[in-house]
């Protein structure tokens, strides 16, 4: 009678033998997140568990590149998954844009017997993913890993929950003081192509105005609502602004303000990157160590090609090259919140 330790160990034997797959490698890349290092976690210890060897990729495609690879297990990545950042480090690279240098990857990858590659990331990631696969056969599956939430294919991206906290928490500090002096204060946040961090977090604060990318609001309609603010007797106002709005950065918008009401006292503050900081969320934590498994199962199962997300609490995958492509619309049902909540 079989116990369940050899059942398990014919059940990795097949899938081996199904998809080829025996050795993964797995790397962060483009900008970090909270939960990519749970995420990472997540994948050693599914290949550990499946018995298929793992090794990490430090510096992301430019580490690939230099053959920066080293084995990992169960051990390494222990107390990990309520880190932030990513222990794999991560790296813009301009050379994997080229032939040579994605000549030099693959290269490299044969040398250290890599079968199949997990890449945990944004678009940028995911772009040079799909080229990798198209160009030598490698198999590539992506987890998406950014705090913007802009990866079409899934409803929330690794480290997106943690930095609405940190920027909620921030602003809930930033108005004590605002309301402490009747200020009017101008909080950029992190969103150059995507307003989502902007949207929710401005709801969650009760922002009076929120500027993002997917919408140019009019200079006169931001007059308008502080004018209504004003006229309501409040006392400080906050204005939420993504980094990529259309009419400018939050000190632009700033000065305009000061311009057509002098009298106002007006502060501005840019979060930074204290949004890509931080102990991931426990939500970050569970989404990264569902992605992580999934990846690891869709490369046993033969797959490739795919983003691995969440969508309606279930794990679904999307083509990368689908993901790439399109994007995220923004819930228009929360623009209406937003307008009805800042009377």
């Amino acid at each position: 009678m079989n116990t369940g330790f050899e059942w398990k160990s014919y059940i990795c034997k097949e899938a081996g033998q199904v998809s080829g797959v025996k050795k993964i490698a797995v790397m962060t890349s483009g900008g970090d997140a909270p939960g990519m290092n749970a995420a990472i976690r997540a994948v050693v210890r599914a290949c550990a568990y499946y018995r298929v060897e793992c090794k990490g990729v430090r510096l992301g495609y430019e580490g690939l590149i230099a053959g920066k690879l080293v084995p990992m297990g169960p051990r390494m990545v222990k107390n990990l998954i309520g880190r932030g950042g990513t222990i794999l480090k991560t790296a813009r690279s301009e050379s994997f844009k080229t032939v040579a240098g994605r000549r030099e990857a693959y290269e490299q990858l044969v040398q250290h017997g890599i079968d199949a590659l997990i890449v945990i990331g944004g678009d940028g990631s995911f772009t040079g993913g799909v080229i990798f696969e198209k160009e030598y056969g490698i198999r590539v599956i992506g987890i998406p890993g950014t705090i913007d939430n802009d990866i079409y294919g899934t409803d929330q991206t690794i480290g997106y929950d943690t930095a609405l906290n940190t920027v909620v928490a921030a602003i809930d500090k930033i108005r004590d003081t605002a309301t402490s002096h009747n200020r009017l204060f101008f909080v950029e946040v992190m969103g150059r192509d995507a307003g989502f961090i902007a949207m929710n977090s401005g709801i969650g604060i009760g922002a009076q105005a929120i500027l993002i990318p997917e919408e140019n609001m009019a200079l006169e309609a931001l007059f308008s609502r502080l004018s209504r603010s004003h006229k309501s007797r409040k006392s400080s106002s906050i204005v939420v602004v993504a980094e990529g709005d259309q009419l400018g950065s939050a000190f632009d918008l700033a000065k305009a303000v000061k311009m057509r009401y002098p009298k106002y006292d007006i502060r501005v503050t840019v979060l930074g990157h204290i949004q890509r900081g931080g102990a991931p969320s426990c939500y970050d934590r569970v989404l990264a160590s569902r992605l992580g498994v999934a990846a690891v199962e869709a490369l046993l199962a033969g797959k490739t090609g795919l983003m691995v997300g969440i969508r309606h609490n279930a794990v679904v995958e999307t083509p990368l090259d689908q993901a790439i492509k399109a994007h995220n619309p923004l819930d228009v049902e929360l623009k209406k919140i937003a307008d009805i909540t800042a009377v």
